[in-house]
């Protein structure tokens, strides 16, 4: 190679690393900032929803006004001309790059959802989180004047940060993003974005007080035949299960919209129907997140219809239009059968109830890289093998139906081949 050929060849590769650089830190500085920004709004966020459930834990009559709270949800949304609002299904889309997202969604599902759980509704928070997560981010990107590739790796950031903040969970919610858009496929330029915001957003909610959720799993058996076995048939049964989860959930949605055109109207009548299940069932386990149900299952000590009365009451609550997530639920309707099958079974209740929320939430997630980080980070390494297994094969028995409609589906499960829906 001639001399000058040489140095124009270096030339060229600095030219690229300059590039490289400069890239990187323009994400970081973009990604710190959404971090601080997504990480203050979703310590507020915490904060409220952690305000609202002490409320209605405090006095019992709050749920006797869950319908009314209904009616100011429907009406925000309206006055806002968000009727058709698709929830976290539109921060996937955008993702894709198929639609934007309006920043008003913001206070909207804020609000909202906090008034959801102040009143009794069955719901989590993490969804509304990345609906948070994804608006603020959606809207920093505007602000900066982002192009459209760049706007959609935003909108991941704002959501790994949400997740990261409220749920104390930063390796699971810097992977998530990247996940649930497009199952089979990551947007790897996205990873140093989320892992910054992520992680900056926990540590930001850890400064306001904000403790991050963990479980400890007791009487873990050594790794062999017998209890893996076990594992692999309470993630099987978890797994079949998330799916009956999302198919009630849809099938709830399109039976209110049949039946009660009327919005208000709607969502009165499911309110009725709540108040009317937790008079019922004689508790309000099942109304708000339900965390400590799923710290007493971690015990071994459950009712064996829990993770049923949480599937419908669930389904009740937000198919009307309350809002809220569905990630919790999850994890509360895989904690509780894994416990009640551990009993059957005759293996650790608290291991099961670990493994059948990870289960059911890569079930219904179509999510298994951020279901084990998760399971990691809520269980320790404490039974890791038993956390693989169960992703493993919960991934494999769940097919293709998930929570999310507009989740896309781009290569095959069970082959090495692109899906064909």
């Amino acid at each position: 190679m001639k001399p000058q050929a040489y140095i124009n060849r270096l030339k060229q590769a600095a030219k690229h690393n300059q590039y490289y650089i400069l890239s990187s830190l323009r994400w970081l500085v973009l990604s710190s900032l959404t971090g601080l920004i997504v990480g203050a709004f979703s310590s507020a966020f915490s904060w409220c929803m952690t305000t609202a459930t002490n409320l209605r834990l405090a006095h019992d009559w709050l749920l006797f006004l869950l319908p009314i709270g209904g009616l100011v949800i429907v009406f925000f949304y309206h006055i806002a001309h968000m009727e058709n609002d698709k929830g976290t299904n539109q921060v996937l889309t955008a993702v894709r790059g198929v639609n934007n997202i309006p920043f008003r969604l913001a206070p909207l599902i804020f609000g909202s959802t906090v008034i959801t759980h102040l009143f009794g509704g069955s719901a989590g928070r993490e969804g509304a989180a990345l609906q948070l997560g994804g608006s603020i981010g959606d809207k920093i990107g505007r602000v900066f004047r982002l192009d459209d590739g760049d706007r959609k790796v935003m909108v991941m950031c704002g959501m790994s940060a949400a997740f990261s903040a409220l749920f104390g969970t930063p390796m699971a919610a810097a992977i998530f993003p990247l996940e649930v858009a497009s199952v089979g496929i990551m947007q790897y330029s996205a990873l140093l974005p989320c892992i910054f915001s992520s992680l900056i957003a926990s540590q930001f909610a850890a400064t306001m007080g904000i403790a991050p959720e963990a479980f400890v799993i007791h009487g873990i058996p050594a790794f062999t035949l017998v209890p893996a076995l076990k594992i692999m048939l309470v993630a099987a049964l978890c797994g079949v299960v998330s799916t009956g989860f999302c198919f009630v959930l849809s099938y709830t949605h399109k039976k209110y919209a049949q039946f009660f055109k009327n919005s208000y109207i709607r969502i009165v009548v499911a309110g009725v129907l709540i108040i009317a299940l937790s008079l019922l069932l004689q508790t309000r386990d099942y109304n708000g997140a339900g965390i400590p149900v799923i710290e007493r299952a971690m015990e071994g000590d459950v009712v064996w219809y829990a993770f049923l009365a949480k599937i419908i009451m669930t389904a009740l609550t937000l198919g009307a239009g309350y809002r809220g997530g569905e990630i919790v639920p999850s994890f509360f309707i895989g904690a509780t059968l894994g416990c009640l099958v551990g009993h059957l079974l005759g293996i650790s209740p608290s291991l099961c109830a670990a493994v059948g929320m990870i289960s059911l939430f890569c079930g219904a997630t179509n999510c298994p890289l951020a279901s084990m980080l998760i399971g990691f980070e809520l269980f320790g390494f404490h039974g890791v093998y038993y956390i693989l297994i169960a992703v493993a094969v919960s991934y494999a028995v769940s097919g293709y139906r998930g929570l999310y409609q507009q989740q896309e589906i781009v290569y095959s499960k069970y082959k090495a081949t692109h899906h064909k829906a």
